[in-house]
């Protein structure tokens, strides 16, 4: 059998990357490139969608204004700035459908060129055929952007555009390519042609002040210099960002200053292009140090092997961490998807369908060139061979990270599983929409008022987040997003309890957020059973505190247990399972295996176990990537792990929520906002971060849930 597992690798020896002499400057340009692509991927995506606002605004005034008064649109066709070969009326039309359709169209980003190069047109003949100033040059020069360089990732070019392409639409292939052609032909011209405009206008504003401040003076005309031959153009741009109000470039219209900090901006994020001096020294260095390029997974052999287990939070915290690192990375789950779970819950009570919370890991990859991932479950870890086994199938590793989550635990009594399922994955999620929607179907069905009454009791076990969040959405789908759907039962005298073992809810929650989450659940008719606990469930209810409850439908949300990897590496754990380990997330006695998020235990919140939160799994998650990383690059460790709790979130219908965040407490439609945006900050993908939003904004308005749909089995 073979084992995918190359010979130990020495950090300091091999490849050149590897050599003493070339670690410091391979770190430094790593470094350099990280930051790049922050920049690229987080701040330009806005900037465009900033730009393009800001010129919509400017053309979508003018063109309402004329379009309300056609005579003067008329009069200053004709005689303020006339084209010679064009009757005013038409070029009145003309200039009043580019005011009004472009913009709309640049707002969107779609047919973004088509939209740009007309009003880029309309710049230029205010410019020269009307009233010369500052502001029409500026905005040409952004339309000029858009018209070679396209629209930002935030527009609908970016989003379907491929896909249009690939349609039966006419002529749709020919033009992508043409675009596609423009901006590899055309981009590397107009940024030189760009740099060198910037470059002579800061200049001249360093000439302007060179008596009154000479160091500011020279200040310009040094960058002056370097953006115009593209050297160290990004970092200069975005120094002379903050000195444009300073070097006077500001002109009477404070517009033209935030235009000149735009164009500047774009340099900055995206760099000064082919024709520039940064261009030639970057291709210069990536021969000299090779392992700066995205080299094919295959191509990386002879590199050390991180093997991560698990594709949750913390799993892809550490791979994405360990992007530009020397090494290759293997990520294995046992689905190919990454599930968000913390909005597992609207999945099972019908708010959200699957899709909106779980993203394809492979997407997620994509672009990470030394990592790839396998589909399969892990059954065992030989730590002697240093191999992971999927199966039969050993995987050898030199580090391996453990994220392996946790799965839901009944104190023993694992025989509530079927009639009392938890909620971990999609599946359960899916199951659990169904048993409730069923027993809502087989009320309307029945004819026995007793066995309606159980149909439509619901117990939820557990006063957890988990537990909170799912009896508040079920009691809100029985009393607004059923209503006048059924003709022989009200959905709304459907009978929900939450059994909580302890004294009050949210037992991690200070006492004043756990009673207004009791009083929201209470006006929700939640019914709250505290300081009980369950002693029997089965199919026809369950007996809390010796008292039993008739109900057809119970959900457990009480305890999880780990994942067996303790039992794997035969090491020290707790009750839950969680394997204990040291101040750097490594096993003791196994410094090359980590463990993060629910599969660990760790004192690391100022003695306190780290909860397990997705903040938490995030943070091992990068933390341990930063220890691998001091390893392969033979440097010292970093310090021991510690946590930061950002605050805990639970919210409680449609809108009511609790907030903690030590410093600051909130309740009420505050905390449901504030809820409402992590939650869709956290979410994996732009996509799903749209469709979260417009579910969640549809539903708060029509108080209709558009996933109520029963799949699998026997509907009857």
């Amino acid at each position: 059998m073979t084992v995918d597992r190359p010979a130990p690798a020495d950090p300091r020896t091999g490849a050149l990357w590897r050599s003493r002499a070339t670690i410091p400057v391979a770190r430094a340009l790593a470094a350099w490139r990280d930051l790049v692509r922050i920049g690229e991927a987080g701040a330009f995506p806005v900037l465009d969608l900033a730009i393009r606002l800001g010129l919509a605004q400017a053309f979508w005034v003018s063109g309402i204004v004329k379009a309300s008064d056609w005579n003067a649109a008329l009069f200053l066709a004709a005689h303020e700035y006339p084209v010679s070969w064009m009757n005013p009326v038409l070029a009145a039309w003309l200039g009043v459908t580019v005011e009004l359709a472009g913009p709309v169209l640049l707002v969107l980003g779609l047919a973004t060129r088509f939209a740009a190069v007309p009003m880029l047109a309309l710049a230029l003949v205010v410019q020269y055929a009307y009233l010369p100033l500052d502001t029409n040059l500026l905005q040409a020069a952004l339309f000029g952007w858009h018209a070679v360089m396209g629209a930002g990732p935030i527009s609908l070019d970016r989003r379907i555009g491929r896909g249009v392409a690939a349609t039966a639409v006419p002529l749709a292939r020919p033009v992508a390519r043409g675009f596609a052609a423009v901006t590899r032909f055309a981009g590397p011209p107009y940024l030189l042609v760009l740099r060198l405009w910037i470059a002579s206008a800061v200049f001249v504003a360093g000439l302007a002040m060179t008596d009154a401040t000479p160091l500011g003076a020279a200040a310009a005309f040094v960058g002056s210099v370097l953006v115009g031959l593209g050297l160290a153009a990004r970092p200069v741009a975005l120094a002379l960002v903050v000195l444009v109000p300073m070097i006077g470039m500001t002109t009477p219209h404070p517009a033209d200053a935030l235009a000149w900090m735009a164009l500047l901006g774009l340099v900055a994020l995206r760099g000064p292009g082919a024709l520039s001096l940064d261009t030639v020294i970057g291709r210069s260095l990536l021969r000299r140090f090779p392992a700066m390029r995205d080299m094919p997974f295959s191509a990386l052999a002879d590199r050390p092997h991180v093997v991560i287990v698990g594709a949750g939070f913390g799993g892809l915290a550490a791979a994405r961490a360990l992007r530009h690192a020397p090494c290759r990375i293997t990520l294995i789950d046992r689905h190919n998807h990454h599930l968000f779970q913390p909005l597992l819950y609207q999945v099972a009570t019908a708010s959200l369908s699957p899709a909106d919370i779980a993203t394809p890991i492979r997407g997620l990859f994509r672009d990470q060139a030394n990592a790839r991932i396998l589909l399969g479950r892990v059954t065992g870890v030989d730590t002697v061979n240093r191999t992971v086994l999927i199966g039969e199938q050993p995987v050898g590793y030199d580090h391996l990270v453990l994220a392996t989550g946790a799965r839901h635990g009944y104190f023993g009594h694992d025989e509530w599983e079927p009639v009392a399922p938890g909620l971990k994955q999609i599946e359960d999620a899916t199951g659990i929409r169904r048993r409730l929607l069923l027993a809502f179907e087989h009320a309307e069905g029945t004819a026995d008022a007793a066995q309606r009454l159980e149909l439509m009791t619901f117990v939820v076990v557990g006063g957890g987040p988990t537990g909170v969040e799912l009896a508040g959405s079920i009691a809100e789908l029985a009393r607004h997003g059923m209503a006048r759907e059924f003709r022989t039962i009200e959905p709304a005298f459907a009978h929900v309890l939450l059994v909580q073992s302890g004294p009050r809810l949210l037992p991690t929650f200070p006492e004043t957020l756990s009673a207004a989450a009791a009083r929201a659940l209470e006006a929700l008719g939640v019914e709250l059973l505290l300081d009980r606990t369950v002693e029997a469930i089965d199919e026809a209810g369950v007996v809390v505190g010796g008292k039993r409850i008739a109900a057809r439908t119970v959900f457990w949300a009480a305890g999880v247990v780990a994942s067996p990897a303790a039992k794997w590496l035969q090491a020290e754990a707790d009750r839950a399972g969680r394997l204990k380990v040291g101040p750097d997330l490594s096993v003791p006695g196994l410094p090359e295996i980590f463990a993060i998020g629910d599969t660990a235990w760790s004192e690391a919140w100022d003695g306190k176990p780290v909860p397990g939160l997705a903040p938490a799994a995030k943070q091992g998650g990068a933390y341990v990537a930063r220890v691998i990383r001091s390893r392969l690059d033979g440097r010292p460790a970093p310090a021991p792990f510690r946590y930061r709790h950002l605050g805990s979130l639970a919210t409680i219908g449609r809108r009511e929520a609790v907030a903690d965040f030590g410093w600051l407490r909130l309740s009420g439609p505050a905390a449901w906002w504030l809820w409402g945006a992590v939650h869709i900050a956290f979410l994996a993908g732009t996509r799903n971060r749209i469709a979260v939003a417009f579910d969640w904004f549809w539903a708060y308005l029509t108080f209709r849930r558009s996933t109520r749909l029963i799949t699998g089995g026997d509907q009857g």
